[in-house]
């Protein structure tokens, strides 16, 4: 089941390339480093009088092996000899910055100047530089790949800035290089009870997860307090452990010992006299709803004057709503696409425009049984990007009413047609 809603973007000018980062952390203790060199092809787009043109560029980049998430790591980047042959010979100071997609997130690294000696008919080869990126969090126990997204180098000749931007094709990039993300020790839990419910003299099976292999014990507990009911069983080289308990006395919650809590709740059922009278009440599922179906009022972006220089604009996307009142184990993803920018009655369109976000969840309803986590800050396109989620529960209920919105932000190329555009948000949940 899918449900969508639409939110409108208003912005007064254009916009070239996004990079929307995690905050930048200190760099905690080197991994051994891996390098690699990797053919790219790209379209680049230079300064009259230089013509433009494509090929392949060799990108030899290193990276730690392995990192944890959210770390920030060194990254070495040596671009190779550009596809572009110049025309002419000049002496300028260059800065190339290089937008990389880390994992899902975009992250921008900058050379420092570079004096360059440009030789008519010899192509640039610039030299190799040193930056950061950070490992998107969310990621442990998973390989993070880097691709090159975008590459720009702006050219300072006499202060005059001749800027050429080389896309690649497919966009973005061929792997680049990988780093293998720590995966995060998993405290012991106590998963379910089978039975959950029964009187005096029941065996209970208790089963847990993140447990050492060998043997285990179980208990039973009323009011956190051991009410001397114990069992035993083991937990396989999985950490899947299995362990039996007979209940004898009056108890509200088993475990595996060793386990975190919270434990799997138990109904200790007593024998009452009289005449017994059995009540039924089937609860229905509800729905999983994105709102408001009608859509958001437009997102206000300030306005900009053009300057000749990239400038940066922020906004704030209004917070929709999640309601999960399905009543099950089921997780959900909400993901954004958008449209062009455009101007539909001037004809004026932005084709490079990117618009990003960093998306933000919050639980609404205290009594909701699930979290929800926001998504990695990047740039929203036509490929459904990930803002929120809330996980699957595996045994445990899920389920809640939270609200997904967000920072947005839109990047300015330094020309572009002064106009007024448009670009169509669409946030949808499954």
């Amino acid at each position: 089941m899918s449900t969508t809603f639409r939110r409108r973007v208003l912005a007064g000018v254009g916009a070239l390339s996004l990079a929307l980062t995690g905050g930048v952390a200190g760099l905690t203790g080197t991994a051994q480093a891996a390098t690699t060199t990797t053919p790219v092809f790209e379209n680049c787009d230079a300064p009259a009088p230089q013509p433009d043109g494509s090929g392949t560029q060799n990108y030899t980049v290193t990276l730690p092996d392995t990192a944890k998430a959210g770390e920030v790591v060194p990254i070495t980047i040596d671009p190779g000899a550009s596809p572009l042959i110049p025309g002419f010979s000049v002496t300028t100071v260059n800065t190339t910055k290089i937008t990389l997609k880390v994992g899902a997130t975009a992250q921008v690294v900058t050379s420092p100047p570079e004096t360059v000696s440009v030789v008519a008919g010899t192509p640039l080869d610039p030299k190799p530089f040193s930056g950061t990126i950070r490992i998107p969090d969310g990621t442990e126990g998973a390989s993070v790949d880097v691709r090159l997204d975008l590459a720009v180098t702006d050219a300072d000749l006499s202060g005059s800035v001749f800027t050429t931007t080389c896309t690649p094709a497919p966009r973005p990039s061929a792997v680049l290089g990988s780093v293998a993300v720590e995966a995060l020790p998993k405290d012991p839990v106590t998963t379910r009870l089978t039975p959950n419910s029964g009187k005096a003299g029941t065996a209970v099976v208790v089963n847990g997860a993140n447990f050492p292999a060998g043997p285990v014990t179980c208990s039973a507990l009323l009011e956190g307090a051991a009410t001397g009911d114990t069992g035993t069983g083991a937990a396989d080289a999985s950490g899947a452990a299995t362990c039996t308990v007979t209940v004898t006395k009056k108890a509200d919650s088993l475990r595996i010992d060793g386990s975190v809590a919270p434990y799997k709740s138990f109904v200790f059922l007593e024998e009452q006299a009289g005449v017994k009278n059995p009540i039924d009440i089937e609860v229905l599922p509800g729905a999983l709803a994105l709102g408001p179906k009608d859509g958001q009022p437009a997102v206000s972006f300030p306005s900009v004057t053009i300057n000749g220089k990239s400038q940066s604009v922020v906004g704030v996307f209004n917070a929709a709503t999640v309601q999960d009142f399905r009543g099950g184990t089921l997780g959900w993803d909400v993901t954004a696409t958008r449209t062009p920018f455009l101007n539909q009655t001037t004809g004026h369109s932005m084709a490079k425009a990117q618009l990003g976000i960093q998306p933000s969840c919050t639980v609404t309803n205290p009594d909701s049984p699930s979290t929800c986590t926001a998504g990695a800050p990047g740039a929203i396109t036509d490929t459904p990007m990930k803002v929120a989620s809330q996980a699957a529960g595996g045994d445990e209920l899920t389920g809640g009413e939270f609200a997904v919105g967000g920072a947005g932000m839109i990047q300015l190329p330094p020309f572009v047609f002064a106009d007024t555009y448009r670009t169509v948000v669409t946030f949808s949940i499954a």
